[in-house]
């Protein structure tokens, strides 16, 4: 049997755990995308995490969004949500030191948000 890892944000509560959170993921954003989304906030309860981003979409994606190719611009985002799972789940488990048991991700084109919720195990 694993033995628990400590989280690396050991002290880190409330507003400072989420801005953590919410820091991380738009760095994961940054790598990947090359851009982050405009803003991002974290909402911590219990077992959920929440996690809006305003302003994600690439500039490319919002021109294809503009002419009626929504539906390719969403395809394209949960590719990019798929590659990007392992890394937005590992900094989640480091940061609060419990462990994702399921990860739900969501677009939306107008206006432009996109939602990371993390459901974790049972506090420790």
């Amino acid at each position: 049997m694993a033995l628990p890892r400590e989280p690396e944000s050991e002290g880190l509560r409330g507003g400072e755990l989420n801005q953590a959170i919410s820091s991380a993921l738009v760095g994961i954003h940054n790598r990947y995308l090359g851009r982050g989304p405009k803003s991002a906030m974290t909402f911590y309860h219990d077992h959920v995490i929440v996690t809006l981003m305003h302003g994600v979409l690439t500039h490319a994606e919002e021109t294809l969004s503009k002419t009626n190719q929504g539906e390719a611009v969403n395809q394209m985002r949960h590719l990019f949500q798929e590659t990007m799972t392992a890394d937005f789940q590992e900094a989640v488990e480091r940061l609060t030191g419990r462990k994702v048991v399921a990860f739900i991700s969501g677009n939306n084109l107008e206006p432009d948000v996109a939602a990371e919720v993390f459901v974790l195990d049972a506090a420790l």
